[in-house]
């Protein structure tokens, strides 16, 4: 680094100035104010660790965490799974590939606020319907209860986010020489050998990418949260960032809504990092 041009510190010099001003100076200012009875506007008095120690005692909070931790397994599970497969079938010789990435790409388009009401239109109401001409109940009253709640924005994540995973999983797919698929094959490699000893080696470093991407989503999801179920019923479906902005904006209690963001963000940064680190040692030993 030290062997740079001066240009390149010119040209690197805003990034580096927008991170500083957008997410390092807030984040500090924020762990300080985490440790104050802070409003918004002043802070009048040193806490300490007494908002620490109240988010622990909230069962609200640890509620919407235990939601959240099952929502992000569930979507990591599920959106790579999804992802790989629809990467599989578009990197085949087939004549409607392009048309077919496009297709699965185009929900990754749309806005979380827009597509939670579509998606909620489609739970209450269509599923309402088809479940009284079929005579099912289990299709009555979706979104009115925390499992069918869950699974809806499971259902909703997996459907916007499977095409985005999908073209990181293509990117390496398509990298694979295709010299060593010929060689197994005329070795007599069945399908399932090839992708298990040269395919799935091959996309490793995908795995590494779309699990942090994934988990870090999973984790933070917002808009969908909101528009879908707006946490109900009960505040059963609420997740972690619901409950933060909540607490800070509905609640009017900033310093404690901070103290849950700096909690939030260390769980998100260990969880995602720890998988980064297993997954490239995973990498090397493969």
């Amino acid at each position: 680094m030290s062997n740079r041009s001066p240009w390149f510190w010119l040209f690197l010099s805003p990034v580096v100035l927008s991170l500083l001003l957008v997410v390092v100076v807030p984040f500090v200012y924020g762990f300080i104010f985490s440790f104050t009875d802070w409003n918004g506007l002043v802070a009048n008095s040193f806490v300490g660790f007494q908002n620490y120690v109240q988010l622990f005692q909230e069962a609200e909070f640890l509620n919407s965490i235990w939601f959240t931790v099952k929502f992000a397994v569930v979507t990591v599970l599920l959106l790579n799974v999804m992802g790989l497969g629809l990467a599989l079938l578009v990197t085949r010789s087939i004549r409607s590939n392009n048309w077919l990435r496009t297709i699965f790409f185009m929900p990754n388009l749309i806005g979380g606020l827009i597509l939670g009401f579509i998606w909620q239109f489609i739970f209450i109401n269509v599923f309402s319907d088809i479940g009284n001409r079929i005579g099912s109940e289990a299709l009555q009253g979706w979104l009115s209860t925390t499992s069918t709640g869950f699974w809806g924005l499971v259902i909703l994540t997996a459907w916007q986010m499977a095409g985005y995973i999908m073209i990181i999983y293509i990117a390496y797919l398509e990298n694979i020489p295709k010299e060593l698929i010929e060689a197994a094959k005329i070795d007599g490699a069945s399908s399932v050998q090839r992708f298990k000893n040269i395919t799935f080696p091959l996309v490793a470093p995908a795995f590494t990418v779309s699990m942090f991407l994934t988990l870090s989503m999973g984790f933070k999801i917002y808009d969908q949260n909101l528009s879908l179920t707006n946490g109900g019923p009960f505040n059963s479906t609420q997740m972690v960032a619901m409950e933060i902005v909540r607490t800070a904006f509905s609640d009017n209690e900033m310093a404690y809504a901070q103290a849950k963001a700096v909690i939030f963000f260390l769980i998100v940064a260990v969880i995602a990092l720890t998988q980064v680190f297993y997954n490239k040692k995973r990498e090397v030993e493969m």
